[in-house]
């Protein structure tokens, strides 16, 4: 018991002599929840709950022109700015110059558009039906076209998110045309309301249901994301304190010394893993407690922990492990401490960028998804998504425990046969 405490003690001030190390393993973890989640949360909201700002030109001199903008700034999705002086030619550098994401140019012709084709829509119908239609035919005017302009920085399925509303605004007012159309061909006058009421009011509903097993209640949000992805990211970062650590003892014979007294190396190693899976551990204490009472103080999401805790447990105790065994693995195989810090901290940062880390790998290509699977951050990211935001059960969790399962081995055994062939062990 004595050697083991002993041992355990020598790594902890080890640990805490490393300033830079702790630093990266505490403080780094905490900035980059903080940060990340604040931003991805307003980005969130930008999509979700804040109105999109959108600059308006109209020089539509009829009144269907006025209805859709009347529809746009009515519907609660936009912050309509309307700027009817404004030329087509210029709104290009006028939307840049005005810090505007998105704008909207109706052209001068726009109601007769929609009327004269509208007018053709009623005429086929009512011919179709063999119905006699008492209304003159307006001016043949082309089908109009609405000019959509977003700025180059914005992404394009956000603007094409935009168009698409744009559009079922679009469709109302095309169809309330048709009705009335219609019914003023056959004489009925202004009963069209009823008609048209009905038929905007009675669209079919969609119920939006997040997918998850079991019975949790979690909402995905920015905090159930971005906390444990980064807390993964930063377990993994401990490759630059422990790696530099092995490094060390191994170029200054500090091993071989171990070789003379009445101890094994084993329990220096076990006491190193040990020392190093408490600091994993402390540091999703500290991550999670983040998003537990402090986050939620600044206006963001709760972190909502998972009611299996057992297995949250299991997930922590194997992700440590992993991101151990790789910073051991690192410190047998790096020559100088320059080598174990520059490759770890490159390499975890290539592993968290193909794991889903960095981008979701769901917007990846085919073979990135792929190469996620060699991944270790993107296993240990798939245990904690199961059981935060899918209320997944110890069966789903098998696919983790055996990949990084096989990774814990890989490392532990390539780190015992290179230390072996250096006649450390």
């Amino acid at each position: 018991m004595f050697k083991i405490i002993s041992s355990l003690r020598k790594e902890f001030l080890l640990l805490i002599n490393d300033k830079v190390g702790l630093a990266l393993m505490f403080l780094m973890p905490l900035i980059l929840v903080f940060i990340i989640t604040i931003i991805q949360d307003s980005a969130y909201k930008v999509v979700n709950e804040n109105q999109i700002p959108l600059l308006v030109v109209n020089h539509d001199t009829g009144q269907e022109g006025t209805k859709l903008v009347a529809a746009l700034k009515k519907s609660g999705l936009f912050k309509i700015d309307s700027q009817n002086k404004i030329q087509q030619q210029s709104l290009k550098s006028e939307l840049l110059s005005r810090g505007k994401l998105l704008a909207l140019y109706i052209p001068p012709r726009f109601s007769a558009g929609l009327e004269s084709n509208a007018a053709d829509v009623s005429k086929i119908l009512m011919e179709d039906l063999g119905l006699e239609h008492h209304v003159s035919d307006p001016e043949k005017v082309d089908m109009p076209r609405l000019s959509f302009y977003n700025d180059p920085v914005l992404q394009e399925n956000y603007s094409y998110s935009v168009m698409g509303v744009i559009q079922s605004y679009m469709s109302v007012i095309e169809n309330s045309l048709m009705i009335d159309r219609m019914y003023t061909s056959m004489d009925l006058g202004d009963k069209s309301e009823k008609l048209k009421e009905k038929m905007i009011s009675n669209r079919v509903a969609i119920d939006q249901i997040v997918a998850s097993n079991g019975n949790s209640t979690a909402i995905p949000n920015s905090t159930q994301h971005n906390v444990p992805a980064w807390t993964i990211f930063a377990m993994f970062f401990m490759v630059v304190s422990l790696g530099s650590n092995i490094v060390k003892e191994r170029v200054n014979g500090s091993f071989l010394r171990l070789k003379t007294m009445p101890t094994t190396f084993m329990l220096v190693m076990f006491s190193k893993m040990a020392i190093y899976v408490i600091v994993a551990v402390v540091q999703v204490a500290l991550t999670f407690s983040m998003g537990i009472w402090i986050l939620p103080r600044l206006g963001l999401p709760l972190l909502t922990v998972p009611h299996n805790f057992l297995a949250l447990a299991a997930v922590v105790l194997i992700s440590s492990m992993a991101a151990v065994s790789y910073a051991l693995m690192i410190g047998a195989f790096a020559k100088t401490e320059q080598q174990a810090n520059g490759f770890g901290a490159i390499s975890i940062i290539i592993f968290g960028a193909i794991g889903g880390i960095l981008v979701p790998t769901f917007v990846m290509p085919g073979f990135m998804q792929f190469a996620a699977n060699f991944s270790p951050l993107h296993w240990c990211l798939e245990g904690f998504y199961v059981l935060f935001l899918k209320g997944g059960s110890w069966r789903e969790l098998r696919y983790v425990f055996a990949f990084l399962g096989i990774f814990i081995l890989i490392c532990q055994l390539g780190t015992y046969f290179k230390l072996r062939l250096e006649r450390i062990i």
